[in-house]
């Protein structure tokens, strides 16, 4: 059985006690983390390390960065998604870990919508979609998984009626097309896989207690190849550390595959 979760941590370095505690109690297998805010040399590598887990990032000073964690060797492929030489941000990592290829994802937020945020967020998942199609060539069992930060229907939202109010490119159609375009090619969300109820939010705001009235957005995402969705056995969203002191944001989302 391998078990892989994703996680934007929103600040490793704010975060480590919560991710070393977590790493301790849920044995993921593979992890992938975004919003590290790191260059690659100021990643707590060591702290990691000493339980148990191999350590990839694509660090950037005080945004984006993305890492893998994986208790077998990895084999980095990318840590760049490919498509746009002039992208300088640091959101994609992508290798070969265990018995699967995974790819750690911070895609952009896209607010304002009235901006180039938003143009930026859609060219990335445009590429993205370039991507998985090249990847889905190859056969293999892999996992994309990340911050997507995309809700894709409004059952992944608390409050539908004030969606596009209070979230904005988060759940644009523009947004949620782009989304179920890539999972067309072939993927599966493993959340959905698995048939989980609603209300299964991985994202709650630090305003107006969103978290203790679970007023919660779902936009952290693993999307699996027919190959790996074969495999699947289980998924969740484990709301535990959303409810630690000095939180991220967001809280794990998580799989497991046979083999």
């Amino acid at each position: 059985m391998v078990k892989i979760a994703t996680w934007n941590v929103n600040s490793i370095k704010a975060r480590l006690p919560n991710v070393l505690a977590w790493l301790k109690e849920a044995a993921p297998d593979v992890v992938l983390l975004q919003e590290t805010k790191v260059v690659d040399e100021q990643f707590p590598r060591m702290e990691i390390e000493d339980l148990g887990y191999n350590v990839e990032t694509a660090g950037q000073k005080t945004y984006n960065g993305v890492a893998i964690l994986s208790k077998s060797p990895i084999e980095i492929d990318l840590t760049a998604l490919p498509g746009d030489e002039n992208d300088t941000q640091a959101r994609y990592i992508e290798a070969f870990t265990g018995t699967v290829r995974v790819a750690s994802i911070y895609l952009p937020n896209g607010n304002p919508v009235d901006t180039e945020k938003f143009t930026y967020k859609l060219n990335f998942m445009e590429r993205l979609f370039e991507r998985a199609k090249s990847l889905l060539e190859n056969d293999e069992a892999f996992v994309l998984g990340g911050d997507y930060n995309v809700a894709p229907t409004d059952a992944d939202v608390y409050d539908p009626a004030k969606a596009l109010s209070e979230f904005g490119a988060l759940v644009r159609p523009e947004s949620r097309m782009a989304l179920r375009k890539i999972i067309f090619l072939g993927l599966t969300d493993a959340i959905e896989g698995i048939g989980k109820e609603q209300g299964r939010y991985s994202f709650w705001d630090y305003q107006a207690g969103a978290w203790p009235r679970d007023n919660g957005i779902r936009i952290d995402h693993l999307l699996l190849s027919p190959q790996a969705a074969d495999r699947l056995t289980d998924s969740g969203i484990d709301r535990g550390p959303r409810g630690k002191d000095k939180p991220s944001d967001h809280t794990p989302v998580w799989c497991e595959l046979d083999g």
